[in-house]
């Protein structure tokens, strides 16, 4: 066994890890896993000459070594498959990450970026986590000894899972800049009722996306005689499946987007959120006017397949930059899609509904709910201020 784990290659070990790992794993896990033990790799490699550029073997690794099913595909480009055959020859042994100025490397390169400064508390925790239980894996194997990354001391960034406020914007804003969405050339009309469910429903990007016709409980409007004009009443969302985007690198299906359960609940397990009026109307009308994909999906491509993600940031940043001044644009306001789900959120705290109701509708527990999501709206604190104003007696 000691001759066997002396002779090992961490690049064997992190290929069959990979590979232990890569059938059960969600694709954006799959993902994960490999940016986690890309840097740790680059951190084996010796430095004889000969070495292929870093940016090189970054791509090597993260695209075709430790993605289970290209590993062994043919038609490689020729740099590319000479740089693998370079780092298959030159990965140190496995058991080098017992010396502990290698251990230290290999835990300060997947908490770090590139340029060395640490990164975000959560991903740093991930990949950390990720490191740690590949070195596990390796010691039940009995390819090591002992796991040594598990005993180098680590504080992580400070956490913070509150939503910076700067990011939630009011209604007179979400409402402008999904007209903007509107008016986009290209792709907007197509898009504009997913990110009017985003914010008026509070889904997330990955269950708005994915919504279904079957998905919709749209009561008929009822035509009102005192305004002349047809008026929509609440209808519901049920909301049982996510397509979150991964790359279809990393798919099963080959599709960029992998389809899966909703974050935190179950297989199978769905939710029911709320559809307002002014969403019933919306919906409606987009259906009126695109209709549904094959399999009665609500937003597809102009030439009827699966909206690439490029289009919905483009989208986003087009209505964002006509929007809003310059000034404002470079502030993290509504800066993301996610961001109206924020929003969303935000609107219905300072509402005063019940936070049970609104964790229920985010789908989220209370507790989480009050620590990431109970954000003023922009412009709130103006009202509260002019409210302790005419306590002062300031008019």
């Amino acid at each position: 066994m000691a001759r066997q784990s002396n002779s090992l290659s961490w690049y064997q070990a992190v290929c069959q890890y990979v590979d232990m790992k890569w059938p059960k794993a969600a694709a954006t896990y799959r993902k994960t896993i490999v940016e986690s033990l890309t840097p740790a790799t680059v951190v084996m490699l010796d430095d004889e000459p000969g070495k292929p550029k870093i940016a090189l073997i970054r791509s090597a690794l993260n695209n075709w070594i430790l993605n289970t099913p290209r590993r062994e595909q043919e038609g490689k480009p020729d740099d590319i498959d000479g740089t693998i055959r370079w780092i298959k020859r030159h990965t140190a042994p496995l058991s080098q990450v017992l010396d502990p100025e290698t251990a230290r490397k290999l835990h300060d390169s997947v908490v770090s970026k590139l340029d060395g400064k640490p990164l975000a508390r959560s991903v740093a925790r991930q990949r950390r986590m990720i490191l740690n239980n590949f070195l596990s894996y390796c010691v039940e194997r009995g390819w090591l000894t002992t796991n040594p990354v598990r005993e180098i001391k680590w504080t992580a960034p400070k956490p913070s899972r509150a939503i910076d406020r700067r990011r939630v914007a009011n209604p007179i804003q979400v409402r402008t800049l999904l007209r903007e969405v509107r008016t986009t050339r290209r792709s907007g009309k197509r898009l504009y009722a997913c990110y009017a469910a985003m914010y008026f429903a509070g889904l997330r990007p990955e269950e708005a996306v994915n919504l279904n016709v079957d998905n919709l409980i749209l009561p008929d409007p009822k035509w009102n005689d005192e305004r002349q004009e047809w008026v929509h009443d609440w209808g519901e969302i049920y909301v049982d499946e996510a397509t979150p985007h991964a790359g279809s690198a990393w798919t099963d299906s080959g599709r960029p987007r992998d389809r899966r359960g909703l974050k935190h609940r179950e297989q199978g397990e769905g939710r029911s959120a709320p559809c307002p009026p002014e969403l019933t109307a919306i919906l409606r009308e987009h259906l009126d006017q695109f209709g549904t994909g094959p399999e009665g999906e609500l937003f597809v491509g102009d030439a009827g397949g699966e909206v690439p993600a490029i289009t919905w940031h483009r989208v986003w940043r087009a209505a964002r930059e006509a929007t809003f001044t310059k000034p404002v644009a470079a502030t993290p306001l509504a800066g993301r899609p996610y961001d109206l789900r924020h929003a969303a959120v935000s609107t219905w705290l300072n509402a005063g509904m019940d936070p049970t109701e609104v964790a229920e509708w985010a789908g989220h527990s209370v507790e989480v709910l009050l620590q990431v999501y109970a954000k003023c709206l922009d412009g709130r604190d103006r009202v509260s201020k002019a409210k302790v104003q005419r306590a002062l007696g300031h008019g």
